[in-house]
């Protein structure tokens, strides 16, 4: 860990507390404001929309000025968008607060790359470590973004107001941190720059499918609980401080695993441990069938959190070796447009589903998704068995 992983970690941190915030608070606000109880979730698709609909011009914008500058311009929207959001709060505007989300969504753009950043800010034989430490800075959102909702909730005389507040004040203090992280020289892109391969020529290849697969699948059915589960909770009668806790240790089980992940992968190989992760998302629905008390609740979505950072860090991993430095932006903006897709249509199903069916049929309804990731994953090792060298 160097200097500029260290500031980029605690960058990730801040971009998590800002989306643990964000999924805390933004289904209850959405409940309390919208003409419809289905439409509870459409803040937080709002945010995972405006991550997609981001994603080709944060690519140009990577291409074109760089990491820092880029990063930079996220954090910017971040304090813009989180101000919008406190107002429409305030005025009891859900279509502006669904809007202020979409805004949202070009800083968790640009935040989604934080950790392909990672790997170029390390030498080669220890991208993955990287990777995985600076993914571990979402330790600080884990802790910092259920406090932060359930303190801020009556700061404002509007409930929840002052959480968006706060959440500006956090965007501003990354841009402060980001501004000393010293990334590679960029060099603008001339009509001499090598282009690389056509995406097309990069998506076919088995590795970047299953990495972009599970990378989408695996942020899709923890999405797709985790939103629903503040809700959940409140139908089954438990208090938004007993949500907070349980959404603190399903966020440690994201991050905390990130200080070994990387030596498990390199020690054990990526898709042992992304099978592992797998096999911990099957554990989570398993556990959340068997009832609703809070400890099910918080055990359950403890095991999600580990699961999804075994997929989300190897997928990671295992798509660095499927593109050339200068492809990079190409591909990194293919695989987080498919996540942040993936993502929208599990926020919307997360709240249409929870409110109209219930948490039992939610779960069982991520199940082939879970299943359908564990079959990518053997089918990618029964060809590099084939071909060795894939």
């Amino acid at each position: 860990m160097n200097r500029n992983l260290w500031l980029l970690a605690l960058c990730q941190g801040l971009f998590l507390t800002n989306n643990v915030t964000f999924i805390a608070i933004n289904g209850l606000v959405g409940l309390a404001l919208a003409p419809y109880g289905w439409m509870a979730t459409l803040p937080v698709m709002g945010y995972v929309v405006g991550g997609a609909l981001a994603t080709p011009l944060v690519a140009q914008t990577q291409a074109r000025y760089g990491r820092r500058i880029s990063f930079q311009i996220g954090l910017a929207v971040a304090v813009v968008s989180a101000l919008l959001g406190a107002w429409a709060v305030a005025e009891k505007q859900f279509w502006w607060l669904v809007a202020a989300t979409v805004v949202a969504g070009y800083y968790s753009a640009n935040g989604q790359l934080y950790r392909f950043a990672a790997a170029e800010l390390a030498l080669p034989a220890f991208r993955e470590k990287a990777v995985s430490l600076v993914l571990a800075g979402g330790l600080i959102g884990a802790v910092a973004g259920p406090n932060l909702a359930a303190r801020t909730r009556t700061l404002l005389d509007v409930p929840f107001a002052g959480a968006y507040v706060v959440l500006a004040g956090v965007a501003l203090v990354a841009m402060l941190l980001m501004a000393f992280v010293q990334f590679p020289a960029h060099q603008p892109p001339t009509a001499q720059t090598v282009r690389g391969r056509p995406l097309r020529e990069i998506a076919r290849q088995p590795v970047f499918l299953v990495a972009t697969l599970s990378a989408a699948l695996g942020y899709g059915v923890m999405n797709l609980l985790m939103a629903a589960t503040p809700l959940a909770m409140q139908q089954c009668g438990l208090g938004f401080d007993d949500a907070a806790l349980v959404l603190e240790w399903h966020v440690i089980g994201m991050f905390a695993p990130g200080f070994f992940t990387g030596h498990l992968i390199k020690r054990f190989g990526t898709l042992t441990i992304m099978g592992v992760g797998v096999l911990l998302n099957l554990l989570c629905i398993a556990v959340a069938l068997t009832g609703v008390e809070l400890h099910q609740f918080t055990i359950a979505l403890f095991f999600l959190g580990v699961g999804w950072n075994f997929l989300f860090t190897g997928s990671t991993a295992l798509s660095l070796g499927s593109y050339r430095p200068e492809e990079k932006d190409r591909a990194q903006a293919t695989i987080n447009f498919v996540v942040f897709a993936v993502m929208a249509l599990s926020s919307l199903a997360s709240g249409a589903l929870v409110v109209t069916s219930g948490w039992t049929w939610l779960n069982l309804g991520s199940l082939p998704l879970v299943l359908l990731t564990g079959v990518a994953l053997l089918w990618l090792a029964a060809h590099q068995r084939r071909q060795p060298a894939a």
